[in-house]
């Protein structure tokens, strides 16, 4: 999709519920993971650590667009965002972990969502402060599949 022509209304929520909806049924697969971590890009992934990172950059982002709204300075994060894999990402991932997962993306997918059908196409075209228009915004967090895409379909 270009971040720069898609001017239907709902298309940057819909790319965001979307990725979610793509991420969970990812994630229904992932009670079956052997402990193997994923290489991507020199990187490593696994379930929890995919699940992380899609909130984390949903939740970051968010807090972007928010700051810019309000005519604030977003604050900068400090994650090691995908080059650290910590000992809770080596976890196995559970059933207990799936709901977990389900019921935190879809509430952040919502959030961005009602956010997002706020806002005018002007707003989302033309938003204030410094980096990518709302709309921009909104189709590069839709890009946070890859995190699940690096873990795959394990079901």
């Amino acid at each position: 999709m270009d971040r720069r022509t898609d001017h239907t209304p709902s298309a940057p929520a819909q790319a965001v519920t979307g990725m979610v909806d793509h991420v969970l049924a990812l994630a229904a697969g992932w009670t079956a993971w052997d402990g193997t971590p994923a290489r991507a890009d020199g990187r490593v992934y696994t379930p929890h650590k995919a699940i992380r990172r899609v909130a984390d950059h949903l939740i970051d982002h968010l807090a972007e667009l928010e700051a810019r709204s309000a005519g604030e300075q977003p604050l900068p994060d400090h994650w090691h965002a995908s080059a650290v894999t910590t000992p809770a990402d080596l976890a196995p991932f559970t059933r207990e972990d799936l709901d977990e997962a389900r019921s935190r993306l879809t509430r952040l997918a919502r959030l961005w969502a009602v956010r997002l059908d706020a806002l005018t196409d002007d707003r989302l075209d033309h938003s204030p402060g410094d980096g990518w228009s709302f709309r921009e915004l909104a189709l590069h967090v839709a890009e946070s599949a890859y995190y699940a895409d690096a873990v795959g379909d394990l079901g």
